[in-house]
């Protein structure tokens, strides 16, 4: 039987920063988005992740935040709300932007965790475009990667648990920019980690 030919999946790392829990009630207040390699059948290839980026940030959808949510990221709400790009504008834009460095490929967005981006990022891509570039599921959590790779319990995974080369050496700041970039590096270095060596005595 002729194997179908799979597309190669494309990796964008994104980080976002939001002043609450979930969307909806809460708002995402800053995207930030860099390509990090490309799988196919020959393997994974690493990108350099400050070569393709995205970054907005977004006018506020409610009027309810988190005080300690929102000191995370230290941006101004009463700034956003009056200079915070619309979010059907932003997220059209990055849909296109995905399209355009994904193409040939499938898109799937990685992150760590990526439970609470991509909670914020599809709520805010159906909402305000009615689409998703990335289907439902195209999303990869890099903690779950690591604990499978290292046969750890997922919970007992924390960054501090990860050997020092798999760690991108830039800081991680909370600007979704920064980190999306970073993160994109970690990323590229799990895929490429062939899991821990034999134990030694």
């Amino acid at each position: 039987m002729a194997s179908r030919r799979i597309k190669p999946s494309l990796y964008i790392s994104v980080d976002i920063e939001a002043d609450g829990p979930i969307p909806g009630p809460y708002s995402m207040l800053s995207l930030g988005a860099a390509v990090a390699g490309t799988q196919d059948a020959g393997g994974f290839t690493a990108a350099d992740p400050e070569k393709q980026t995205f970054y907005r940030e977004l006018r506020p959808v409610s009027e309810d935040f988190v005080p300690e949510a929102l000191a995370v990221s230290g941006l101004d709400r009463e700034r956003l709300s009056a200079e915070g790009a619309e979010p059907a504008v932003a997220l059209a834009e990055f849909s296109d932007w995905v399209q355009e460095v994904s193409a040939g490929a499938q898109p799937v967005m990685c992150g760590y965790p990526a439970s609470y981006d991509w909670t914020f990022l599809y709520w805010y891509l159906i909402r305000f475009t009615g689409r998703s570039p990335f289907g439902h599921s195209g999303c990869m959590d890099m903690k779950t990667l690591f604990a499978t790779k290292a046969g750890l319990p997922l919970r007992a995974v924390v960054k501090g648990t990860m050997p020092r080369e798999l760690l991108s050496r830039r800081r991680h700041t909370h600007h979704a920019q920064d980190d999306a970039v970073e993160q994109a590096e970690l990323f590229a270095n799990l895929m490429r980690w062939p899991g821990p060596g034999p134990a030694r005595d």
